[in-house]
């Protein structure tokens, strides 16, 4: 499953894999949210409530696209955090692992706290 991320300066596609959440995630498509900034990662509110699976992960790598149960958000790490040990990209807790964004990561730089983003299914 594919999901096209965007915000006013730029736009980012991302492959899913097959899990629970992301099932959940896609049902709720698409979704608008007010774009938060932590480090190096930008994360926003989905409306969409799930367990925590059995193999979440808080150290991933960049690029990753995962869902933080505490906060029912996505979470999109691109590089270090304020908790980060060197380069790494440490998430605020463990979280669902969902799939990876496709192209550079780093372009979610250009996110700005307060941004409005919307995600969407790509269509097949």
């Amino acid at each position: 499953m594919q999901i096209r991320i965007s915000w006013p300066a730029d736009h980012l596609t991302a492959t899913l894999e097959d899990t629970p959440t992301s099932r959940a995630l896609a049902k709720a498509l698409p979704i608008t949210a007010s774009a938060n900034t932590w480090g190096e990662e930008v994360y926003f509110d989905t409306g969409v409530s799930v367990e925590r699976e059995d193999d979440a992960e808080q150290v991933v790598d960049p690029g990753t696209v995962a869902f933080w149960t505490d906060g029912d958000a996505l979470a999109l790490p691109y590089g270090p955090t304020p908790i980060s040990r060197g380069e790494e990209c440490r998430l605020a807790s463990p979280c669902n692992l969902l799939g990876s964004l496709d192209g550079d990561p780093r372009r979610l730089a250009t996110v700005r706290n307060g941004d409005p983003i919307r995600v969407e299914l790509v269509a097949e």
